[in-house]
């Protein structure tokens, strides 16, 4: 392990059975812990959350189902009413409705 500090041009080179590495080590693993736990966090909520969340009609098993078929908010936004009627669950008149509440 080395250890960069500001004002030094080298690494500082701490014995592997150190006290000092082994704090360090474990400060550098909790914030890796945190960080990743946050990252985790915040993607989950966005994909959570979606403009078919609004479309009245559409729940989360309608809402998986195009998903699923389409791969996204906007391709489904960019399919053709027909199209968005074939996902089971969802008939023409829906269709319409998802169409003009992504439009």
């Amino acid at each position: 392990e080395r250890v960069f500090t500001v004002g030094r041009r080298g690494p500082l080179l701490l014995p592997a059975d150190s006290d000092a590495l082994y704090l360090l080590q474990r400060v550098r693993d909790e914030a890796h812990r945190f960080a990743i736990r946050f990252h985790r966090k915040v993607r989950g909520e966005k994909m959570r959350h979606s403009a078919l969340d609004g479309v009245p009609g559409v729940g989360p098993v309608r809402k998986q189902a195009l998903l699923r078929k389409f791969g996204s908010v906007e391709a489904v936004a960019q399919a053709l009413p027909g199209e968005i009627a074939a996902v089971p669950g969802v008939g023409p008149a829906l269709a319409g409705v998802i169409k003009e509440a992504l439009g």
